[in-house]
């Protein structure tokens, strides 16, 4: 009789991992995030000015983000008995 429960199971931590190289390559793949961010400078009365901030999530952070996401699917594995 098979044990189909042999081998390797993650925790969370790996899961956690598992979407950080994810997110890295989907950043890596897009060459990068735009991204805009809004924010009330000054408000007199009904008067309102806003500004707008535009960045860009860089594809370094996507490379960041698949080798920690790496080295956390690995720490969060653990062998089964």
């Amino acid at each position: 009789m098979t044990n189909l429960n042999v081998g390797v199971i993650m925790r969370p931590l790996g899961w956690v991992g598992v979407l950080l190289v994810v997110a890295g390559v989907i950043i890596v793949a897009m060459r990068g995030i735009p991204y805009t961010k809004s924010s009330n400078q000054v408000e007199v009365g009904p008067l309102k000015v806003t500004t707008q901030e535009r960045g860009l999530v860089t594809p370094m952070y996507g490379v960041a983000a698949i080798v920690v996401g790496g080295v956390l699917v690995f720490a969060g594995r653990k062998r089964s008995a």
